[in-house]
């Protein structure tokens, strides 16, 4: 049983020293700080040679009796030692509310950390991409690491299972389209233009954007979650132990998955959009489905169709990879799992329009305008 914390006074050489016995526990100290603040100097040293054990408590009494005395404490092990060191390192004023900031000063402060922590994730997507084509490479080496099983069970989640939702929403944008531009080409006494609109601007642009931006949402986010989470429950840090790449297992599944399906899916959505027009330009223009099939051949060049085609794995690699990176990145708490999952989104479909916008300059420089 620890035994009360005591306190004697003795004469040495160098003055009065005051010498703490017993434990400086908080169960243990009852009248011994208002003794020790009794104690006026001077006093050449606090001396705790015979102190069986202290706790924070006991630390910050005897802490605040020696810098009230201005004395040093002597006969401390080392473990008290570090103690009171470490209680006398926040003996420090703290403010209560922060230092007043100039607006201009704040916005440009977040400003530049923002611009930094974009730098810092580019960068590390780039490292990641990197990462990803090295995995690749040597599964081309040695083929039997291949898992077909992993690649078509995510051509199902990526592909099969998102044709309904990708097709309403397409056969929707297709009628969206046709309906706004046949009321503004009406005024021209041009309605028949609406054909035009409608399968130039799916084949080239919105078939395959759209998909991306609903494979993006769907299958991106999945993929930052799914591994975020075996990151949080180490299974991640497991596959590592016994020797098997989470690149290869994990990412170049999906990476390859999404790519593959892209160009599928946006084909599939841009005839999707062409129905939903047709559907409405017959419904709304009384031009009949021959009729608007026919014009869709003479106005729609075979170049709409390879430029969609052409983007659509470019796409599908920009989401699987920021989804599987932005997974990868999650430590700490089940709350960063959210937050590494919205970024995913938010950084692949931001990637995607930047990426199609600088390939809609770059089809244009060729001539496949």
């Amino acid at each position: 049983m620890n035994k009360a914390a005591d306190l004697t006074e003795e004469m040495r050489d160098g003055g009065t020293v005051i010498r703490l016995s017993g434990s400086l526990a908080i169960a243990c100290l009852r009248d011994l700080p208002n003794r020790l603040d009794a104690v006026q100097g001077p006093v050449s040293a606090i001396d705790l040679s015979d102190v069986d054990h202290m706790d924070t408590i006991g630390a910050w009494t005897v802490h605040r009796t020696a810098k009230r005395l201005g004395t040093e404490v002597t006969g401390a092990r080392d473990e008290t030692r570090r103690l009171i060191d470490a209680v006398g390192s926040l003996d420090e004023p703290v403010a209560i509310r922060p230092d007043h900031v100039p607006a201009l000063t704040r916005v440009v402060g977040q400003i530049g950390e923002a611009v930094t922590a974009a730098g810092s994730t580019l960068f590390g997507l780039l490292g990641f991409f990197g990462a990803t084509l090295v995995a690749a490479w040597s599964l081309i080496r040695h083929p039997s690491r291949f898992r077909v099983n992993a690649v078509v069970q995510r051509f199902e989640v990526v592909g099969v299972s998102a044709l309904g939702i990708i097709g309403l929403m397409s056969f929707l944008i297709g009628i969206v389209i046709a309906q706004q531009g046949s009321v503004q080409l009406r005024q021209f006494g041009m309605e028949m233009l609406t054909i035009n609109l409608v399968g130039r601007l799916t084949f080239r642009e919105l078939g395959v954007l759209m998909t991306a931006i609903m494979v993006a949402g769907r299958s991106g986010s999945a993929f930052a979650a799914q591994l975020g989470t075996m990151k949080l429950t180490e299974e991640v840090d497991a596959m590592r132990t016994i020797g098997v790449s989470p690149m290869e297992a994990l990412v170049l599944p999906r990476t390859l998955a999404v790519i593959v399906m892209m160009p599928l899916l946006g084909f599939y959505a841009s005839v999707m959009s062409v129905i939903g027009g047709g559907f409405l330009c017959a419904i709304a223009l009384d031009i009949p489905p021959v009729t608007f099939i026919q014009r869709l051949r003479e106005v729609v060049p075979i170049t709409d169709l390879w430029v969609g085609l052409i983007k659509a794995p470019v796409f599908g690699m920009i989401i699987a990879i920021s989804g599987c990176f932005q997974g990868m990145q999650v430590k700490g708490s089940a709350e960063e799992v959210g937050l590494r999952t919205t970024a995913a989104v938010v950084q692949a479909i931001f990637l995607v329009i930047v990426i199609d916008a600088i390939f809609a300059v770059f089809f244009t420089w060729v001539g496949w305008n």
